[in-house]
């Protein structure tokens, strides 16, 4: 079996040196693996640098409440793929507030068709992310692994869907984080795909629901406040929202997503 592995490497060298030998190909080899993390990066340079992750706050939404309201009232089906799209892109450039940006699909559109459009949108944007790191940044670790993260990498892909979905369902982990680690072990597609829109769902929709109830918390702070709406001098934390234990909920989900996983263990050790 090492025999084998060890040919397939010496092939696989063989292959690059040919490749380099070629400068032509060698040149169109590196823009195509490089090319997409280099844009990608550059674009969330220039959104930062244009503090455009400022207007991801919950004063700007409530400010801008009405008119959001009218557009999607009177452009319903333009609103919800533009809100897609908006999540894709936020998730891709790795902006912060995406539980802001959940929550504002809950209150625009309910907590069904705002948990089921930020589902999607988080799927696409995390998949982007996880194929432009996959083809540079986990091609060229994957090529230099030594032993010990050889290792990890096999065994985190026998049991990826698992692990995965464990991450995504525990929000203790940075979201970026979790769509850049499966890529770094060349996790399969299907599965990253599968597991990200899966683990997502329970956590989506919990954040989801409580934007549809943000219209009522807006309200009683207009009756206590006059005209904070409009001046954005609404006091609404959103970790008043978000209780412990929601968190402890979403926790739990994580570790029961584990229970295949300990038992195969298991059972592979008799």
């Amino acid at each position: 079996m090492r025999g084998n592995e060890a040919e397939a490497m010496n092939a696989s060298d063989e292959n690059d040196k040919k490749e380099n030998s070629v400068p032509g190909r060698s040149l169109t080899a590196l823009a195509r693996k490089w090319a997409p993390l280099v844009v990608l990066l550059s674009l969330m340079a220039l959104a930062f640098s244009q503090g455009l992750h400022k207007h991801l706050t919950l004063s700007t939404l409530i400010m801008e409440r009405q008119q959001l309201i009218t557009f999607v009232d009177a452009n319903l089906a333009v609103a919800v793929l533009s809100y897609i799209a908006l999540y894709a892109a936020t998730v891709a450039l790795s902006f912060p507030g995406a539980s802001l940006f959940t929550i504002a699909g809950g209150f625009l559109f309910g907590w069904v068709i705002g948990g089921l459009a930020t589902v999607f949108g988080a799927t696409l944007g995390a998949t982007a992310v996880f194929l432009i790191a996959r083809s540079s940044i986990g091609d060229v670790l994957t090529k230099r692994a030594g032993p010990f993260l050889t290792r990890l990498s096999e065994g985190f892909r026998q049991d990826a869907f698992n692990y995965l979905l464990f991450l995504r369902l525990t929000p203790i982990f940075p979201f970026w984080l979790v769509n850049i680690a499966p890529a770094v072990f060349q996790m399969p597609l299907p599965s990253y795909a599968l597991a990200t829109f899966v683990g997502i769902i329970p956590g989506t929709f919990a954040f989801a629901f409580i934007g549809s109830g943000l219209d009522s918390v807006i309200a009683a702070q207009e009756a206590a406040n006059p005209g904070c709406a409009s001046a954005g001098t609404c006091s609404v934390e959103i970790s008043a929202l978000v209780t412990p234990q929601l968190i402890a909920a979403f926790f739990a989900l994580g570790v029961a997503s584990l229970i295949p996983v300990v038992l195969k263990r298991l059972r592979s050790s008799k």
